[in-house]
């Protein structure tokens, strides 16, 4: 075989793993079947009864609907892709279309979004959709795109997802501040979460959920706090008979795209993809406010005590926590947040 043939052997070799490469990236964010219909790929971690995987169904609806069937979304649950952080890793690559995360996993990689962790920072869930919905909610969307120091995220805010209030529960009957004091509260592994609780009076405890039934079961903690959905299914009432509703955190979900697949769409594609998330929300958020509300019947049927509270007692002896986490930027988009009626 002459040197020129081998010589274009190889190159057709390196070319095609080359292409190779650029097509299996191009199949996983917006494959185009013979009919020009693009794919994207859109992932979470929850499963598929939960509010977040009914709403994303929607948003995959409307798109469909919107485009005529030219865009269709893939949707994957339960972390087949990996996790929140995973997910949200992917976009920044562009390997991952969409993905849904917590606010407060979103601080991870622009700090700002810390804020929504403070406690009592909205002061009910009317002012929290005032909130999101206005003014400070879109700058905050797209705040996401950039980094505590400038630079690009590679990632861009499409919209609010609601993930409910957290609360206290508890084995023993909790119906202020002061039944708080001395009992062992699992918490996030989250500093602002351990320090509400320990301002309280508490022992925060960091626990992972999924052996937070154990914990509670054999004595390790007292009690935990969580939204009423996931008091429900995890079955932590059949231990803890007391829940406090003093809505002490509201972080929202958001959904998250990534730039460099965003930089991929016509002018058509983005708007089906923009109306179809912010339609979406309102969807998903009715959608929570029934599983929510259905949550809590069944928990009172199951025996156990739910509360009301007046939060006014809990923001006072939280003030410390406010004042060592809402500085600099954060402390600016706080005085913002309290200034919306």
């Amino acid at each position: 075989m002459s040197k020129f043939l081998s010589f274009c052997i190889l190159v057709l070799l390196v070319g095609s793993v080359a292409a190779g490469g650029w097509f299996a990236w191009l199949g996983q964010q917006g494959s185009r079947g013979g009919s020009g219909t693009r794919v994207l790929q859109v992932a979470h971690g929850l499963p598929t009864h939960h509010p977040v995987h009914r709403g994303l169904e929607e948003m995959a609806r409307l798109v469909a609907e919107k485009s005529h069937g030219r865009l269709k979304f893939r949707l994957f649950h339960s972390e087949q892709l990996g996790t929140e952080v995973e997910c949200l890793e992917k976009a920044q690559a562009g390997t991952l279309a969409i993905t849904k995360v917590s606010a407060a996993v979103a601080g991870n990689f622009v700090p700002v979004y810390r804020t929504f962790s403070l406690p009592y920072l909205f002061r009910d869930e009317g002012h929290f959709w005032r909130v999101l919905d206005g003014e400070i909610g879109a700058g905050m969307l797209e705040r996401l795109s950039t980094k505590g120091d400038g630079s690009p995220s590679g990632l861009r805010g499409l919209a609010w997802y609601d993930s409910g209030s957290r609360s206290f529960y508890a084995k023993v009957p909790l119906r202020g501040p002061d039944d708080l004091r001395g009992l062992k509260v699992r918490t996030m592994s989250d500093p602002v979460a351990m320090d509400t609780v320990q301002a309280l009076g508490g022992s925060p405890t960091p626990i992972a959920w999924g052996e937070l039934y154990t914990a509670l079961h054999q004595g390790t903690v007292d009690g935990a706090e969580n939204n009423p959905p996931s008091f429900l299914t995890s079955r932590h009432f059949e231990i803890c008979k007391h829940y406090l509703l003093d809505h002490h955190s509201r972080i929202p979900d958001v959904l998250v795209m990534s730039e460099a697949v965003w930089q991929t769409l016509n002018g058509n594609e983005k708007r089906w993809i923009a109306g179809a998330a912010r339609e979406s929300g309102l969807f998903q958020r009715g959608v929570w406010a029934e599983e929510s509300a259905k949550a809590l019947e069944e928990l009172k049927a199951s025996g156990v005590s739910v509360v009301e509270t007046d939060p006014v007692a809990f923001v006072g002896r939280t003030a410390s926590v406010m004042e060592k986490y809402a500085t600099g930027e954060i402390g600016g988009l706080v005085d913002k947040i309290r200034a919306v009626p």
